[in-house]
């Protein structure tokens, strides 16, 4: 039995920390790390950002929380923030992403049954996506490895080959009430979705009355380089769940939607306790008012240019160890050869004070706070080039 009374549900470095500042984490032995990691995307702004941290003491000394019974005027300040910024006319707050994503999910099903069409309720997935953990969103993404052991997938998802725009085609019938996929897959292994198919599966739902449905999670809130991943194509969703970087590090997300595809969701189709309470939604505004700053989306993608560059020369120098970097923005997957485990390099990169995340097809995912200098990008690059030095010598060694 584990000496830790924590369910044993993770597969947890044997390391932790007391603290952060900015890009940097000090684990509770005194270390130093370089944090590419960023929670998973989360931490937009680094750690302890004082803008942040600032918001979020403010409001812990007036209200924590009220729940949804009564006018939260954070929330409703931050809902019309997102709206004016974005495709969407409403938004609904939640605490993580896969509460978006059940949201969106729920929202697209009622649209059908409130427009007269209560068959509808199918949508169209892609293999390697992530969704969340709940039984909806497993059951979206559809992989034996997040399924297996919990009983009959809930119905009502039809996964087809990732962007396989004929298959998407083959796979719309009269039960389908959308297509839901991330424009990015993120735990997949940095997948992205090419603008062209993009606007081919908006297409589609145009043509077949069915709903374009978004998971930008992980690759939303400037991530890649503008606001939302799906501005690169130049289409617009009806309905999309984002969580992650809008609250810097609070737990916090957002299922986002048009009036007409939010036709259905009236008072008691939904809730949430917690949801957009006071301290989520004083942070998820601050982290808003750094975002929308005129310099901060043209910051995330000079110095995502800059960090790609670099990264193609530390590639050159170890191919050996790294086949090639794919991604958009400061969402960035490392192909690790194959034959040397990713788990392997991560390894490599903390024993040299930088954090990175696994990702799917053997992929190590690069995920920077949004507002990484430059000089942080030399010494992550000099680090990650120290690491890959290392592991090919063990390589070496071992043959």
């Amino acid at each position: 039995m584990s000496t830790s009374a924590v369910l044993p549900t993770y597969a947890r470095v044997d390391l932790a920390f007391e603290k952060g500042e900015g890009a940097w984490l000090v684990s509770t032995d005194g270390r130093r790390y370089l944090d590419f990691a960023a929670g998973i995307a989360v931490c937009a702004f680094g750690h302890a950002h004082p803008y942040l941290v600032k918001a979020l003491t403010e409001q812990a000394g007036k209200v924590w929380h009220t729940s949804n019974m009564f006018r939260i005027p954070g929330q409703e300040l931050l809902a019309k923030r997102l709206t004016e910024a974005t495709f969407a006319d409403y938004a609904f707050f939640t605490n993580s992403g896969a509460e978006a994503v059940e949201c969106a999910i729920k929202t697209a099903r009622k649209y059908h049954s409130a427009t007269g069409n209560p068959e509808r309720y199918r949508l169209i997935t892609f293999e390697g996506a992530f969704h969340g953990r709940t039984l909806a969103t497993i059951a979206a993404a559809g992989q034996k490895k997040l399924i297996e052991g919990f009983g009959p997938p809930m119905d009502g998802f039809d996964h087809v080959p990732f962007g396989d725009i004929e298959a998407v085609k083959a796979a719309i019938g009269p039960e389908t009430a959308g297509i839901l996929f991330e424009p990015i897959q993120g735990e997949g292994g940095i997948n992205p979705l090419s603008d062209a198919k993009m606007r081919e599966i908006r297409a589609l739902c145009d043509e077949h009355g069915i709903l374009l449905v978004l998971d930008e999670v992980q690759c939303g809130m400037g991530r890649t380089g503008k606001l939302f991943a799906h501005e690169w194509a130049g289409v617009t969703p009806d309905i999309m769940a984002t969580a992650k970087a809008i609250g810097g590090g609070f737990p916090l997300g957002a299922c986002l939607a048009t009036e007409k595809a939010a036709v259905g969701m009236v008072a008691g189709t939904h809730g949430s306790t917690y949801g957009g309470n006071p301290l989520a939604m004083a942070v998820g505004n601050a982290v808003l008012d750094l975002m929308l700053a005129p310099e901060f989306l043209p910051h995330v993608n000079a110095i995502a240019g800059h960090l790609m560059q670099s990264l193609g020369a530390v590639i050159d120098s170890h191919p050996d160890i790294i086949e090639g970097v794919r991604g958009r923005g400061l969402m960035i997957g490392l192909k690790v050869r194959d034959g040397i485990e990713n788990k392997r390099l991560l390894a490599a990169m903390r024993a040299e004070g930088l954090l990175g995340v696994g990702g799917g097809e053997n992929t190590i995912r690069l995920l920077p706070p949004l507002n990484i200098t430059e000089v942080e990008v030399a010494e992550a690059t000099r680090r990650l080039d120290s690491a890959c030095a290392a592991l090919a010598a063990e390589v070496k060694a071992a043959s």
